[in-house]
């Protein structure tokens, strides 16, 4: 979350990704300047949630493309900001922290962190849209043996044992202010190694293997529902509140008008936390890809 701009050679890798993208599920846009570009993070859960919000834009009658995958947040919000896409969605908290620098502090509502958010974003051509009652934050587990075995159900409770655990999660985890330096600052928790996860798939295989000890997972994963894993409670509340929000350019808002955002907030109202982590499963359990998965949970609407 340090990081502010990214680099030439990043939004490089972001123009070229964006300039083969083609709309899914749709008509071709009449040129590629009328398409609104979703882009979304490089993890299963985001590319998912734009596709809910995508084809929200596309049920209304909007010009759509969509890339998955694009990057991290280092990447992908300065190219929002430079207007390389137009939308992203994004987690309140985790988005309010980048763009305005700060790291783990007193809890703040829901309503503080979408008003800091937009008192940043506002000035620099985006516009925070309202935030879904859906939230996802992260979450550090332990499998259930060794859960039972120390007798841990908080996260505090590993103060006495981090010396001699190995951690697993995302590469920028090191560097996230809601990862090992959150957990260094509030916890006191410095690990024996740390390992690059590159999937929360691959954490959760690595956990129940015993490859690693503790493991980042999102709190929506769908895989604690059936993986012998346990999220550990965040006792000390290092993790802000996480809703889901769209951020979006704000010409592009005012070129589409009431359209497009009416679309948005309708894809927001109906998500809830217990909505996502069926989209989750649909995607990470029965093998849907995100386009599917998100046209099936409009259809059911």
């Amino acid at each position: 979350m340090r990081a502010r701009r990214a680099s030439c050679a990043l939004l490089a890798a972001v123009l070229v990704a964006l300039a083969g993208c083609t709309a899914e599920q749709a008509p071709p846009p009449r040129t590629a300047d009328d398409a609104i570009r979703f882009a979304a993070y490089d993890f299963s859960e985001n590319q998912t949630l734009v596709a809910v919000y995508a084809e929200a834009a596309r049920r209304a009658g909007l010009p759509v493309t969509v890339q998955a995958g694009v990057g991290t947040r280092e990447v992908l919000e300065p190219a929002l900001e430079q207007g390389v896409v137009d939308v992203v969605v994004d987690y309140l908290g985790t988005a309010a922290g980048f763009v305005g620098g700060a790291g783990p502090g007193p809890p703040r509502t829901r309503e503080e962190l979408h008003a800091e958010l937009t008192d940043v974003l506002d000035g620099r051509g985006i516009t925070v849209l309202a935030a879904a009652p859906a939230e996802d934050q992260n979450g550090f587990a332990v499998t259930t043996a060794f859960a039972a075995a120390y007798g841990l159900g908080k996260l505090s409770e590993l103060g006495p044992l981090a010396a001699d655990l190995v951690f697993g999660g995302p590469p920028e985890c090191a560097e996230r202010p809601l990862c090992l330096p959150g957990l260094r600052e509030v916890y006191g928790l410095e690990f024996a190694a740390v390992r690059s996860m590159p999937s929360r798939a691959a954490t959760v295989e690595a956990l129940v293997a015993g490859e690693i000890d503790v493991g980042l997972l999102e709190t929506t994963d769908a895989r604690l529902g059936i993986a012998p894993v346990l999220l550990l409670i965040d006792d000390r509340s290092l993790q802000p509140h996480e809703n889901v929000v769209p951020l979006v350019r704000t010409a592009v808002l005012d070129r589409w008008g009431d359209r497009l955002r009416a679309a948005l907030d309708r894809a927001s109202e109906l998500l809830t936390t217990q909505q996502l982590v069926r989209l989750n499963r649909a995607v990470e359990i029965d093998g849907l890809t995100p386009a599917e998965a998100a046209a099936d949970w409009w259809s059911a609407m």
